[in-house]
């Protein structure tokens, strides 16, 4: 068995890699064996377990470009001036509609959506119950969903 591990090691592949083609190999003989009549078994197994880490090696040689989980951060993500522009317009819209609301209604949504405040002090910047705070901003975010429902 250690002449079979050293002769795939030859052939570029790990220790472990070689262990796991001579176990293979070992298998595979088991099966030929009983089919056929073998003169050296030593020589067999050194040869299968050769020519199972010459193809370990092909296959990672192919497969290693695929494997890499670095190829995300190879491409690039960042949006096309076509979508910019989309975006850019669909911002102002939006802006359109945040300004459509009512004054007090849109300074609430303004301080919970952009300054992220609690619904309490909103309340009480605003003297109002925090229940009355959520339905202002529940509405607010009601009546903005069907301003940009067809953008």
């Amino acid at each position: 068995m250690a002449k079979a591990r050293s002769a795939a090691m030859r052939r570029g592949v790990s220790r472990e890699d070689a262990e796991d083609c001579v176990q293979e190999a070992y298998l595979k003989i088991d099966q030929y064996e009983r089919r056929h009549v073998v003169r050296s078994k030593e020589a067999l197994l050194v040869r299968a377990a050769v020519n199972l880490a010459i193809d370990k090696v092909r296959r990672s040689r192919r497969t290693s470009f695929r494997e890499n989980d670095e190829l995300q951060s190879i491409a690039d993500t960042t949006p096309g001036p076509a979508q910019i522009v989309e975006q850019q317009i669909r911002l102002l819209h939006a802006a359109e509609g945040i300004d459509k609301l009512p004054h007090r209604t849109r300074r609430i949504l303004l301080m919970r959506r952009l300054d992220n405040l609690p619904y309490a002090e909103i309340a009480r910047r605003e003297s109002m119950t925090v229940a009355a705070v959520e339905k202002q901003v529940a509405r607010a975010t009601l009546q903005l969903v069907q301003w940009m429902k067809d953008w």
